[in-house]
């Protein structure tokens, strides 16, 4: 427990230092909003990454992953090749001279000024208005439980603590202090995902041993499973089965199909159950 205080502790002097850092780089308008359009190519990578893996990807995927095993791999290439590799390499830096060049501070200030429209500029912010809170608060949610569970801290203490320190370095710091904070945190998430991973294989007697053993154990598949589709954790799913679609049509590409285009959402998760 007095290791867990003293790493907290020290998680916090170095999320508010860097949060100062940010204000302190913080003049004009540009700085706080869009970081003076000149961060740094680690801090922007580490910033994106540890916006992207929150507590969806963190707590979330790992339960679906140990369901339906290293199908769900796909996700994560095909996030990691389109929604970054062609995002960043193909449009980013047009998107980045487009907004130089309009002088927009906001993506909905690009939109608007790029079509010279109104409507779009308050559309695409109103968009972002209504939805980007509900993330938060699905994230928020997942930290705070996070924190009720390995620190034994209440669930209302540790929801507004993290509400209030995350409040604090964003209003703070602005966009550069979001940033450098963020790319700490993607660093911590980065080192220690790959200390788990080699520390998983070391102790299951290497890649391949380990491997073959889960591939081994597609006979502890529960049978409502199996016939659902699912063939162990180290298969794709029979192809058109419920699970494959689940699988494929609403995790990896992000849409909901059903088996049936009779049944209603909640019918076909009554049958899977």
């Amino acid at each position: 427990m007095a290791l867990n205080i003293v790493l907290v502790l020290f998680y916090l002097v170095v999320i508010f230092y860097l949060g100062y850092k940010g204000w302190r780089e913080t003049r004009i308008a540009s700085d706080y909003m869009i970081a003076g359009r000149e961060i740094n190519p680690y801090v922007m990578a580490m910033s994106y990454g540890a916006t992207f893996i929150s507590t969806s990807a963190i707590i979330g995927f790992g339960g679906v992953a140990a369901l339906y095993g290293f199908s769900v791999i796909w996700l994560t290439f095909l996030n990691i090749f389109v929604g970054i590799f062609i995002a960043f390499v193909f449009f980013g830096k047009r998107t980045r001279k487009m907004g130089r060049n309009l002088d927009a501070h906001t993506f909905p200030e690009i939109l608007g000024l790029r079509y010279e429209s109104r409507f779009i500029q308050g559309f695409s912010g109103l968009v972002i208005f209504i939805f980007l809170p509900v993330y938060a608060a699905a994230v928020l949610i997942g930290i705070s439980r996070f924190i009720e569970v390995y620190l034994n801290v209440p669930y209302g203490a540790g929801l507004l603590g993290f509400s209030i320190i995350l409040a604090l370095y964003v209003i703070w710091g602005g966009l550069k202090g979001v940033m450098y904070t963020d790319a700490f945190q993607g660093t911590l998430m980065f080192v220690m995902m790959v200390i788990f991973l080699a520390f998983t294989y070391s102790h299951l007697g290497g890649v391949i041993h380990a491997h073959q053993t889960l591939t081994e154990m597609s006979n502890l598949v529960p049978n409502n499973l199996k016939a659902l589709g699912h063939m162990g954790w180290t298969a794709s799913p029979r192809g058109g089965s419920p699970i494959w679609w689940i699988v494929y049509s609403t995790i990896v590409y992000g849409r909901y199909w059903s088996p049936d285009p009779t049944a209603t959402g909640s019918e076909v998760y009554d049958r899977q159950k």
